[in-house]
């Protein structure tokens, strides 16, 4: 299953993590990370599912992938 970075929005609620975490649990999603200086997650995810996650008008889901600098 492909991984997805999902983080908080700047101005949604605390609590709007906490409900994404769950959200992709219940949808067959597994947190693999936790960050500590940024509000977000790292969950390897369903691709099929997905859009369950990106529905949420607080939350900024992107998929996981090398970065590569110059």
């Amino acid at each position: 299953m492909p991984q997805y970075n999902v983080t908080l929005k700047t101005d949604a609620p605390p609590e709007e993590l906490e409900k994404a975490k769950q959200l992709a649990t219940e949808k067959g999603g597994v947190i693999k990370h936790e960050y500590s200086l940024i509000k977000g997650f790292i969950v390897e995810y369903p691709e099929d599912h997905v859009d369950t996650l990106e529905s949420s008008e607080h939350i900024h889901v992107e998929q996981d992938g090398e970065v590569k600098t110059q």
